[in-house]
């Protein structure tokens, strides 16, 4: 099966924007282990409501763009949110003690998360049956 280069095209753009963006945000904000890491946690909320914006504003919009949500979810989303870092994060906590800072910061960033994509869903959905 053949990708649109198109589309690929757009995946990497979304993704080198959004990449720089977590890049530029860590690196002026750099956390340590034994403290919230709120570089991390900051563009994984803001990529959870960029991602329940994004998807459901382009799912409901017709003609729906081919390369939209390459460009916006799968791109810039992906590129912004960092959940591996976010793991390595819990991780590090864990070997300088910090265990409940650990739980805390796991199931702040899944609720919060969850609950970010959830809201920009709803506020897509109300503006749209409003507008």
């Amino acid at each position: 099966m053949a990708r649109d280069r198109r589309e690929m095209a757009a995946i990497f753009a979304g993704g080198a924007v959004g990449t720089a963006a977590r890049a530029l945000l860590g690196t002026v904000l750099a956390a340590d282990p034994a403290e919230w890491p709120w570089p991390t946690f900051a563009v994984n909320i803001v990529g959870s409501f960029l991602l329940g914006y994004f998807v459901t504003r382009l799912q409901e919009r017709l003609p729906l763009s081919s390369y939209r949500r390459p460009l916006l979810g799968t791109g810039l989303c992906g590129g912004l949110t960092t959940f591996s870092t976010m793991q390595v994060e819990i991780l590090e906590m864990i070997e300088h003690g910090s265990y409940g800072l650990a739980v805390a910061y796991t199931a702040a960033s899944v609720v919060g998360g969850f609950a970010a994509l959830y809201s920009a869903t709803v506020i897509v959905r109300r503006v749209r049956v409003r507008g």
